[in-house]
């Protein structure tokens, strides 16, 4: 990760064009709502969530607007790639995980990732939210949020998607594998 959240200029403007394209190449997504409004959001946003986003992008994990919180009146960006972003794969599930393998240790873990990032791991809800707006994870796994009393008992959950499928596993928390990264959201 970068040892800085601010972005530069050209970082922010490169960035805000990305997003932009990919914004406006799947407006399946987002149909209630214009670039616009989300450049307005953006542009107005602390700088440390553009950092973020970018943290979501150099990672693989082209970030767009999957919704708007009307409470809040923030929109959500999630991880849209197609598979679990490619740079944040081959980690286990959390600090503790990490901690308890004595041997063939990840470089890191989902969550201290995701806070390093800036970003929430997805919840189980969250997930299946997203596959209604098509396919992820097909040849590829995401870990999520884990509910605590899993959790309690060593494990962590994620899912894939598979035979038109969403489906939801368990494994050890302290697991890793290639197939396997996470997805992250952000609210702006």
């Amino acid at each position: 990760m970068a040892k800085t959240s601010e972005l530069t200029v050209e970082q922010s403007e490169e960035l805000l064009g990305i997003l932009k394209a990919r914004f406006e190449k799947n407006t399946k997504r987002h149909p209630a709502y214009n670039w616009t409004q989300v450049q307005l959001k953006l542009e107005d946003a602390d700088n440390g969530k553009l950092w973020s986003i970018h943290q979501m992008e150099i990672t693989g994990g082209e970030p767009d607007v999957i919704g708007f919180d009307e409470e809040t009146g923030e929109f959500i960006f999630c991880d849209c790639s197609a598979e679990s972003p490619k740079g944040r794969r081959s980690v286990c599930y959390d600090g503790e995980a990490l901690n308890s393998r004595k041997q063939n240790k990840p470089d890191n873990s989902a969550l201290e990732m995701a806070a390093e990032m800036g970003i929430e791991v997805l919840t189980e809800e969250q997930y299946r939210e997203l596959q209604q707006l098509g396919p992820f994870d097909q040849k590829t796994s995401s870990w999520l949020r884990t509910p605590a009393d899993i959790r309690e008992h060593s494990g962590a959950i994620f899912g894939d998607y598979r035979y038109g499928k969403v489906f939801v596993y368990h494994n050890g928390a302290e697991s890793y594998y290639a197939a396997r990264g996470f997805r992250g959201l952000l609210r702006v």
